[in-house]
Order: structure tokens, then C-alpha cells, then sequence
């Protein structure tokens, strides 16, 4: 069958295909260990489902807005005022199913052929996608791990052209775990307001922080950013929600309405009692995420200590989120090729640097038990010294 032109410049995830071998490994039997999963092993907080069930009882199981619960809307219009110093009003946010739709649905409003978006590297491996599939073009900045995988205010006042139309921002960054400093920010927006872009933040692991590490969202630093600026979030990793696909786009009002006009074409409203529990997420307690960073923050402690113990290995502490990202390149393997090997002869499931453009790392996502961690990091340990450094 002959398929749209658009399908096939688009890669496959490869998230999708290890998580799906591994999947399939299990089902067979076999005790595999799985690092490549980018969601929390907790339940979803009590509080939040009793009140999705509440939602159920009291029958919110229409159709609802396409843009969202205005109930939800005013939630996380208070959330963001409280928490990010953000003052957008409930009739700029949408609510989308999951962080990710927020993302997509941006590019397709957003984005005409040919608009160049500027993308970090490395990268959530969905980013340039969504620009191809809008008929964009991804302009990457590369990064390394002595630049502590950030850009430069220089490297992104560089990659400008008058064709450019967005910056992709994500800090906490999705895979490397790396988080800007308030005045790197500052600096970015500075640029971002004298070349006058438009920037897309992406602020879904905003409450996984260590080591002191702080969260400025760039929004809030003066009036002329602000207005420049689409804040894209999501309750999945703050609130182990992954499966509730839940998330929101917050920005100018007439991008917001531009978008709930496609989104109303294509999936309407979120689920409708689920979304009250995300209204419960927002305004009832907090202990919940304190308790998942507590674990999070021994776990990363953990794994950081026993992959740097390995020769050969190389990895930065992040200072967010939940992953890992090892440098590999010292045993002589292409990240693809050392993750399939490692999950076929030593069951490790890890997902490669490739796909984030990376592919001299690997990630690991700790997301996961500290007795998995120490197995699977000993199976590791003895992979990497039975293919030796090259």
C-alpha cells in the first residue's frame, strides 16, 4: 500500500521497539531487566484516583469541552501562577492527551513548510519528528557531556535564520537528566527576545530535582519573554499518571484557540473523569511527590555510584528527571548495537544514545526497584568486561 509522503520521513522510536522486545522476552519467561521505561513504577497517588472514581459515581462521563474541564483549566492556571510565577488565564491553557499531543498539536498549528525549529541535542527523540510531520525543518545543536549537555546562548544566537520559528527548551532534559541554571536562562531569553523567536518549554519534569538543583521557567522572567513563550507540561511523571494521558498546552490566547480547533477535529476533549483527577493532583496534597523524589533521589545515587565503578563507563550525575546517560563509546559499539546485544545475552533493557542523537551513550531510567538496579547494573558490569574496552 502506497502511504503519505509525510510517514516515511519520519524515524521509528526506538523506545517503543526495546520496551517491546523486552516485553516480549518477558512474556517468554525470561527475567529481563527493564531500564528503558521513561514512567515511575509508583501507583497513582490514592487521593488522585478516589477522585477519578468519585468522578465516575457522579457520572462525568459526557463529552466535554475540547479544550478541557474549566474546572481543570483554572486548576492549572492557579498551579502555574503559584508555582512558576506564570499569569496565564484558564482561556490560554488546553488540555491534551498527554504532554506529548500538547507538543504535536503545537507544530501543526504553529509551523508552515520549510520553518526551521532549533532543537538541543541530545533530545527527546519525538521533538524533530513532530516538526517533520508539520513540514519543518529540525536544526540541531549539538552538546557533549564537558558542555554538560547544554547549549550556549552564542550557539543558539548562531543557529538563527530568518527562516527560524521556534526553540525547543526542555530542562529537566529528557534523557540526559541535565537542568539550567536560573542565569543560563536568563541568558537564553535574552536571545530568544533580541532575535524575537518564539520558544516551547517543556516542563513535564519540573518537580524531579537534586542536589539543590532550581527550576526557572523561562516565561517568568520579564513581559517580553513571556509573551514569546508556550509552556508544554503534563501530570505523568510528577504524579505517576503516565497511563491517564493527561497534559496541557498554556501560551497566547490565539494559539491556544488555534489549537483547540484542531484538537476538536481530531480527539475532542481529554477523558472526562480523569480529569478530575488531575483537579485532585493539582490542589490535594503534595506529600505524594515528595515521597516519589525521596526514592528517586536514593536510586539515582545508587546506580550513578555503581556505573561509575565500572571501567570503561562514564556518567554524569543528573541533576533531574530520572534517567542516567553513560558514555559508552570507550568499549568500541554503536549505542544500538551495545543495547541489543546487552538485552539479548545479559537481559538488560536499556534504550540507545542514537535515538536522542547521542550515540556514544546510552540510557538508563531508574524509574525502577533498587534490588532491579543492582542486578541489572552487576549484568552490566559483566557485559561491558566480556566485550572490553577498545
Amino acid at each position: 500500500m502506497q502511504l503519505a509522503d509525510r510517514v516515511s520521513q519520519v524515524s521509528a522510536s526506538l523506545t517503543l521497539a526495546i520496551s517491546a522486545k523486552a516485553k516480549a522476552m518477558k512474556a517468554e519467561g525470561i527475567d529481563v531487566l527493564g531500564f528503558s521505561a521513561g514512567e515511575p513504577d509508583f501507583d497513582t497517588p490514592r487521593h488522585i484516583r478516589e477522585a477519578a472514581k468519585l468522578a465516575l459515581d457522579q457520572g462525568k462521563t459526557r463529552y466535554g469541552p475540547a479544550a478541557g474541564e474549566p474546572a481543570l483549566r483554572d486548576a492549572i492556571a492557579s498551579k502555574l501562577n503559584r508555582d512558576n510565577q506564570l499569569s496565564y488565564t484558564p482561556d490560554q491553557i488546553i488540555v491534551t492527551n498527554g504532554g506529548k499531543q500538547s507538543l504535536y498539536n503545537l507544530m501543526q498549528v504553529l509551523i508552515n513548510p520549510g520553518d526551521e525549529v532549533i532543537i538541543p541535542a541530545p533530545y527527546w527523540l519525538s521533538y524533530p519528528e513532530m516538526v517533520k510531520l508539520a513540514g519543518g525543518v529540525p536544526v540541531i545543536l549539538k552538546t557533549d557531556i564537558q558542555s554538560q549537555f547544554k547549549i550556549t546562548p552564542d550557539q543558539l544566537r548562531a543557529a538563527v535564520t530568518p527562516k527560524t520559528r521556534l526553540f525547543i527548551f526542555n530542562s529537566p532534559s529528557n534523557p540526559t537528566g541535565m537542568v539550567y541554571t536560573p542565569d543560563e536562562v536568563r541568558a537564553l531569553a535574552a536571545v530568544i527576545v533580541d532575535e524575537d523567536l518564539l520558544v516551547v518549554t517543556d516542563e513535564i519534569y519540573e518537580k524531579i530535582l537534586y542536589d539543590g538543583a532550581e527550576h526557572l521557567s523561562i516565561g517568568s522572567i520579564g513581559p517580553e519573554i513571556f509573551e514569546r513563550t508556550i509552556v508544554s507540561h503534563g501530570f505523568a511523571k510528577t504524579y505517576a499518571m503516565t497511563g491517564w494521558r493527561i497534559g496541557y498546552l498554556a501560551g497566547p490566547l490565539d494559539l491556544i484557540k488555534g489549537v483547540t480547533k484542531l484538537q476538536s477535529h481530531s480527539t475532542s476533549n481529554v477523558c472526562t473523569f480523569a480529569q478530575y483527577g488531575a483537579i485532585s493532583a493539582l490542589e490535594g496534597s503534595q506529600d505524594c511527590v515528595a515521597e516519589m523524589l525521596q526514592a528517586f533521589t536514593q536510586r539515582r545515587q545508587v546506580m550513578l555510584e555503581l556505573l561509575n565503578a565500572i571501567p570503561g563507563v562514564f556518567c554524569p550525575a543528573p541533576q533531574g528527571a530520572f534517567y542516567l546517560f553513560p558514555d559508552i563509546s570507550a568499549f568500541g559499539l554503536g549505542s544500538v548495537e551495545f543495547c541489543e546485544t546487552l538485552l539479548e545475552s545479559y537481559q538488560v533493557a536499556a534504550v540507545p544514545g542514537l535515538a536522542f542523537d547521542a550515540d556514544q551513550c546510552i540510557r538508563l531510567s531508574y524509574a525502577t526497584d533498587l534490588a532491579s538496579i543492582q542486578k541489572g547494573v552487576e549484568r552490566l558490569s559483566a557485559f561491558t568486561a566480556a566485550v572490553g574496552k577498545r
